[in-house]
Parts: C-alpha cells; sequence; structure tokens
C-alpha cells in the first residue's frame, strides 16, 4: 500500500525578511561543468564567492516537494547553465532578466511578480536580478535527487 505524505499547510510570504538562510556553498557531484565535461568542483570558478552573499534559500519551502525558494540581492547575475529536465520558475518579489539562445539568436525577457518561466531540458540560460533583487520558487517534474546542473563560463567569481 502507498504510503501517504501529511503535513500541515502554512501561510507565508516568500517577499518579507523572515524565513531565509544563507545557501548551501557545498559544491554537489550533480554540479558539472560544460567546458571539460566534468564537475564544477574541478572547474577554475569560485561557488562560494559566487554564490555566497548573493543568494539565500527559504527555510520555509519544504524541498520533499521537489520545490525550493530562493531570493538573489539586486543585479546578481546566476551564472549561466542547464538542466537535464524542464524548470518552473515562479516569481514572486522583484524581478529577474533571462537571456537564452533560440534559432541561433539570443532571447531576453524580465519575469516578474506573478509570472513564471519554464527552461526546457538542456536549454542554457542566465538570470539577472533586477534593481530591487528577486525572490521565486523553482519546481522539477521530478525528484532533485535525479537534477544535474552543467554550468558554463559566465558570470563567475574566479578562483
Amino acid at each position: 500500500m502507498p504510503r501517504l505524505l501529511c503535513m500541515a499547510i502554512e501561510e507565508f510570504s516568500l517577499v518579507d525578511g523572515d524565513g531565509w538562510t544563507d545557501m548551501p556553498l557545498t559544491l554537489q557531484d550533480s554540479y558539472l561543468w560544460v567546458e571539460t565535461d566534468g564537475l564544477l568542483a574541478d572547474a577554475p570558478v569560485d561557488f562560494a564567492k559566487t554564490f555566497g552573499t548573493n543568494m539565500t534559500v527559504s527555510t520555509r519551502v519544504d524541498p520533499a516537494f521537489n520545490i525550493n525558494g530562493l531570493r538573489c540581492t539586486p543585479n546578481f547575475a546566476v551564472p549561466k547553465h542547464h538542466h537535464n529536465m524542464d524548470e518552473l520558475i515562479i516569481v514572486f518579489g522583484g524581478s529577474f532578466t533571462v537571456t537564452w539562445e533560440e534559432d541561433g539568436q539570443e532571447q531576453s525577457r524580465t519575469i516578474g511578480p506573478g509570472e513564471f518561466w519554464i527552461s526546457r531540458a538542456g536549454t542554457a540560460y542566465q538570470m539577472t536580478a533586477g534593481p530591487d533583487g528577486v525572490s521565486y520558487t523553482e519546481t522539477w517534474p521530478e525528484s532533485q535527487v535525479n537534477l544535474r546542473t552543467w554550468w558554463y563560463d559566465e558570470c563567475w567569481v574566479r578562483s
């Protein structure tokens, strides 16, 4: 018989100042480096310095449901990357501009509160937070255990 997961629903805001913590800065084996087809840990970039003071994680969003709550500081550029599965991003506060390439041409779109962005598996993109930063959720169609992220050599603090 399938086990049911039951938990109370809590109302909270992803745009207020409560429930945020520093992003874990441990590199995972699921973070890969496109340039060498190896691990991000072996790349000539500094993950901790790039993300350390620029991104926080919500302690109130349960990642067991394949959802992360994230917040970026104003104008922070998340380095260019792609995933092995589709990703849905929903903005709750602030904005970000996403850029990607389609049919050989660079595309760009700004996503604001209440709007969403779907990145298709294998599509490389970069996100840059707006002047007020951005608070958003990201989610995938299956467990994050299966998620792989390939990072490109753009917008990193060098090691």
